[in-house]
């Protein structure tokens, strides 16, 4: 039995229903319907109990998508639905706005084009990510047409449930880890992350892997960079609901960190990880302003706008950016930053970074680097990293065992526990590893992604000393 075989039987025998088989999602074709896929697995898996996709098993998932994931151009035939006085029960992104002025809460519905529709005070107060970009779920929702209280008619969420893993034992995750050898256990990551284990080496899955430690490790600050078609935005947009994509364009202080208007904490506060897709074509409302703050940010885990008392948030930057190759398919400057804009290049900023990641590691997607095999549910996956942003003992592992040499530079330091600290949580969760695979897979990984940091920092700044950071 091959390694990849034995991974997936083990992961089905230990981890039971919150594995799916990713082939699974892939066959059931859900055409040009853009969802992510946590939300098309939780469709697949409850429509296939059995874990088999036979043509029963499509016809439940053609009638729950034209029944309750609506087209764009079903929008008017459901307003009229609610109109004759009809309860939709729909599958979207929902997400809340607050009006201070009129002291009022609106919903938006995208798939009915609607903005200003109603929602239970108590239902945005249980699930606070629908202020925001959104929480994709199951809503109930009425129509309440003018009367004598109402000036004008309105669509009513009355309830909701958000799509997200029922039940997590975090203990058990980890426990069960001491089933899988490493070899297995990685395959298995890779696997949930939603690419195809057997398409990379080694050392490509630990790159893919490395995606994941901001959101599994609190304030970890990172920046990817690599050409078009590496999938650096698949793994956001896919798995979990922490995460946060902001494509390129311009971005504003109040969507960041606080709304001075409506008083609203930004997406730093929402969120574990807020993501810049395209970051070569970001703008900033007032770089100025916006530069500033994050700095404090990236620094101390806070910050203050426009008069108010400070906010403190865990939520840490990842920055996506393409750059281009040369014929050896390394970067074409030795300047990694060339590409990027100024703000985003300044060495202040830079050092505040944790990791650079080498995207150009990485091979262009191609169908077969899709999973299609075992792997947890991405929501599932998802949920789990999240919980283990706040679990305990992994820090005293880094620190138990690291002696870095080269520097004694106190942002490197706190750099590589951070990032070696995730990296023990992704692969040893159980906290069981030898010295020799702590150093391997959690500490020389960590030392990679933060020399590439002061690499570029003692290029662009004579300031920085040229340092090479090492291991004992």
């Amino acid at each position: 039995m091959t390694i990849s075989k034995r991974y997936e039987e083990k992961a089905q025998r230990l981890f039971g229903e919150v594995c799916v088989n990713k082939a699974l999602v892939q066959e059931a074709g859900f055409g040009t319907r853009s969802i992510p896929t946590f939300v098309s697995e939780w469709i697949v898996t409850r429509h296939t109990p059995e874990g088999v996709l036979n043509d029963e098993a499509r016809q439940r998932i053609r009638t729950f998508l034209n029944q309750h994931l609506p087209t764009r151009d079903q929008k008017e035939q459901l307003k009229a639905q609610l109109q004759n006085g009809e309860m939709l029960t729909v599958l979207d992104q929902f997400s809340v706005t607050v009006d201070l002025h009129r002291n009022e809460l609106y919903l938006s519905i995208p798939c009915l084009d609607e903005r200003k529709a109603g929602i239970e005070r108590h239902i945005a107060e249980q699930y606070p990510l629908l202020f925001g970009s959104g929480v994709w779920g199951v809503g109930k929702l009425q129509y309440y047409p003018p009367d004598h209280v109402r000036k004008e008619g309105q669509i009513w969420m009355v309830d909701f449930r958000p799509m997200q893993n029922a039940s997590l034992d975090l203990d058990l995750y980890c426990e069960q880890r001491a089933a899988f050898d490493l070899d297995e256990w990685r395959d298995l990551l890779i696997s949930s992350m939603g690419y195809n284990p057997d398409a990379y080496t080694i050392h490509q899955q630990m790159l893919l892997l490395t995606r994941l430690l901001p959101l599994v490790q609190e304030r970890v600050n990172m920046i990817e960079l690599a050409p078009k078609g590496t999938g650096k935005s698949f793994v956001f947009l896919n798995l979990s609901r922490y995460a946060r994509l902001v494509s390129g364009g311009k971005v504003t202080a109040a969507a960041l960190f606080y709304n001075n208007q409506n008083r609203q904490p930004g997406l730093l506060t929402h969120y574990d990880l807020v993501v810049f897709d395209e970051a070569q074509s970001l703008s900033f409302s007032n770089p100025g302003e916006i530069i500033g703050v994050l700095k404090d940010y990236l620094e101390s885990g806070s910050f203050a706008r426009g008069g108010v008392q400070k906010v403190e948030a865990s939520a840490g930057i990842m920055a996506l950016a393409n750059i281009p190759l040369d014929e050896h398919k390394r970067p074409q400057h030795e300047n990694l930053f060339r590409e990027l804009p100024e703000f985003l290049s300044e060495t202040a900023f830079i050092d505040r970074i944790h990791g650079i990641l080498p995207g150009w590691e990485l091979p262009r997607i191609e169908q077969s680097f899709i999973a299609t095999g075992v792997g947890f549910k991405a929501d599932f996956f998802g949920d789990v990293l999240h919980h283990l942003r706040t679990r305990s003992g992994y820090e005293q592992i880094v620190q138990q065992r690291s002696t870095i040499t080269g520097t004694n530079d106190r942002r490197d330091i706190t750099a590589i526990s951070r990032l070696a600290a995730g990296y023990c949580k992704l692969l040893f969760p159980h906290g069981e590893l030898s010295d020799e695979d702590f150093i391997e897979y959690c500490l020389k990984p960590a030392i990679s992604l933060r020399q590439r940091v002061r690499d570029q920092l003692s290029l662009l700044d004579p300031e920085y000393a040229c340092v090479k950071i090492g291991c004992a």
